[in-house]
């Protein structure tokens, strides 16, 4: 099985987790698929819960009955599972598959671990600079209109850079020649740009800098590198800013809490020193245990 402390883990609870994992999968995602993913996503809540266990956070059970209640109203369930027995266990051997005690106990289970996160997150107080905030704002409220060509290999881009830089007939004449590598993500925000393109903050706000059909070097993107040419732009009037800035202080604050959150996490890993036996035998053989704390 595996050690979290230098403490073994039993197999019933290795395996309650583990299927847990698999139905629910983690708060705000999606059930893992990969083998590797639902082992990693196992041992994290294993460790979780192991630790909010050790700080005595607890459930109630009307907390775990309002969740089950959610759930059900979620997937459209048209009955009321706390007086009609039989349309709630008829539900669970369609959907779950599990009997009702082990249901209601990964709801726990789920349940405990998001207390342990939000006690940790709401003990953050992250300093936010007004430029932060103000940042966040340009952001949200900037656009630009691009049109980008997409590589996937740096050298490619920066070939390309070299051959269009400051020409834009050149630019059309690539585009004429072969069209489908280059795309519109439409006149949409530097957030969305950012975000849904992985194009970096910094390479944005500087390409809002620049004049129309300006063609911007080569970035790190989603999937590849892009070249870019501005085609249009809209810069925020900072002057909304005073109107919306308490809404943006917290937005940055709620960032930095997730990713002070993340650490906390990541740290918690390395601390409890987490060793998975090896699938074949060894099991009693450190030496042989893969360690997954990073």
């Amino acid at each position: 099985m595996g050690e979290i402390f230098d403490v073994k883990v039993p197999l019933s609870n290795y395996n309650f987790v583990k299927a847990t994992v698999q139905l629910f999968g983690s708060r705000g995602k999606n059930p893992p698929v990969a083998a590797q993913d639902i082992e990693d996503a196992t041992w994290e809540q294993l460790l979780l819960s192991l630790v909010a266990f050790s700080k005595n956070v607890t459930v109630t059970d009307q907390e775990i009955q309002d969740e089950i209640t959610n759930m059900l109203q979620a997937e459209n369930a048209g009955f009321d599972w706390k007086t009609d027995k039989a349309a709630y266990e008829g539900w669970l051997k369609e959907k779950v598959r599990v009997p009702a005690t082990v249901f209601e106990n990964q709801v726990r289970h789920l349940l405990q671990i998001d207390k342990l996160r939000n006690l940790v997150r709401d003990g953050m107080n992250p300093e936010i600079p007004e430029t932060q905030a103000r940042q966040e704002f340009m952001m949200d409220k900037s656009k630009l209109n691009l049109e980008l060509v997409k590589f996937a290999e740096e050298k490619e881009a920066d070939e390309f850079y070299k051959k269009v830089k400051g020409r834009f007939r050149v630019w059309e004449k690539e585009k004429k020649r072969n069209p489908k590598i280059f795309k519109r993500p439409g006149f949409v925000t530097l957030t969305y740009l950012n975000k849904l393109w992985s194009i970096p903050q910094d390479a944005l706000e500087k390409m809002l800098e620049k004049d129309k059909d300006e063609i911007y070097p080569p970035r790190a993107m989603y999937k590849g590198w892009g070249i870019f040419k501005i085609l249009e732009k809209k810069v925020a009037d900072e002057a909304g800013f005073l109107q919306e800035k308490e809404g943006y202080y917290e937005k940055v604050r709620n960032r930095k809490k997730n990713e002070g959150l993340s650490e906390w996490i990541r740290q918690l890993k390395v601390q409890a020193k987490i060793k998975i036996y090896p699938k074949e035998g060894g099991k009693d053989e450190k030496s042989n245990l893969r360690d997954a704390g990073s």
